[in-house]
C-alpha cells in the first residue's frame, strides 16, 4: 500500500490513520507504544516520529510507503 503525502513529512499515528490501519488516533498510539510498528525494518516506540518520502512502516501485516503527491516520489 502507497499513502501520498502533500508536506515534507507525516507523523506515524497521523500516517496509521491517513492509511486506514486504524481509526482513533488512541489505537496508533497503543500499537507505536507496544512496539508493535516497524519503520524502515526498526521498531519504532514514537507517535511523533517523522516519515518523510519513501519510508515504509509496517504494523499488523500492512505495510505502508510514504509517497508525495507532486511527483518527486
Amino acid at each position: 500500500m502507497k499513502i501520498e503525502i502533500r508536506d515534507e513529512f507525516i507523523k506515524l499515528g497521523q500516517a496509521m490513520k491517513l492509511a486506514g490501519l486504524v481509526d482513533e488516533g488512541v489505537e496508533a498510539k497503543f500499537a507505536i507504544q507496544n512496539g508493535e510498528v516497524s519503520v524502515n525494518g526498526e521498531p519504532e516506540t514514537r507517535r511523533g516520529r517523522k516519515l518523510f518520502k519513501g519510508d515504509v512502516f509496517s504494523w499488523n501485516g500492512e505495510q505502508v510507503e510514504i509517497g508525495g503527491q507532486d511527483g518527486s516520489d
